[in-house]
């Protein structure tokens, strides 16, 4: 069962998209979970108690708080969450990249162009579940793969980049076969989470963090198409 919020302050859009959100769940043999907020501040307040939606179908144009800076509030704690704009106006799709967000929607919204995002969801939520698990100092650690920003071979080890750092000894052809995806060899000594890539250089892979990791020659096409496949 997925959790979805929805936001936007006109009540009739808001009503519409949420009766499209439960058509899919019937469709999908799903019973979704879903909430109704009329304004970002509204969404914020109960957010602040209830973290686990799985996506967020968001109206951008809105009276107080935007839904682009609702959007980078939630990011700068959640990565997992799908959003989604609901929005009229072409010119805002640039700033969806900075959020991660899933897609654009342009009213007015159709329910089959609101089902294909849907299930693009609910397979990033799928894949999202899929970790790491790692074994060191007599214990046992399980890593979402989405946690994960990039991995750095030195020596005979490899370190693990994300929200903490860990290093094993393991060959990286091996650790590689437990990843999935998302993840892309940049170098002989680097491996990239796509999702965590903010630009591409013929040298280089800037990530959104502020790390900087060098790409090697020949790789540049192949990673822009790699990302290209994956969002």
């Amino acid at each position: 069962m997925y959790k979805f919020a929805i936001c936007d302050d006109e009540a009739a859009d808001l009503a519409y998209v949420k009766a499209i959100v439960e058509q899919w769940g019937r469709e999908r043999k799903s019973v979704p979970e879903i909430q109704s907020f009329p304004s970002a501040e509204s969404f914020l307040f109960t957010y602040e108690e209830e973290k686990d939606f799985d996506v967020l179908l968001l109206d951008i144009e809105m009276a107080g708080m935007s839904g682009v800076e609702l959007a980078k509030k939630i990011r700068s704690g959640n990565r997992s969450i799908q959003i989604i704009f609901v929005t009229g106006y072409m010119e805002y799709i640039s700033e969806g990249y900075d959020v991660e967000a899933l897609h654009y929607l342009l009213k007015p919204v159709t329910k089959e162009k609101v089902w294909e995002v849907l299930d693009r969801a609910a397979q990033r939520i799928q894949v999202q579940e899929k970790a790491f698990i790692l074994e060191t100092a007599g214990q046992i650690l399980r890593i979402p793969l989405y946690e994960i920003e990039w991995l750095e071979v030195q020596k005979n080890y490899v370190t693990i980049h994300g929200a903490e750092e860990h290093s094993i000894k393991r060959p990286l052809k091996e650790i590689s076969k437990e990843l999935d995806e998302r993840f892309f060899q940049i170098h002989r000594s680097y491996v990239v989470n796509l999702t965590c890539i903010r630009k591409i250089t013929k040298g280089e892979v800037f990530l959104k963090s502020g790390v900087r990791l060098p790409l090697s020659r020949g790789l540049y096409d192949k990673l822009n198409q790699a990302v290209i496949r994956y969002f």
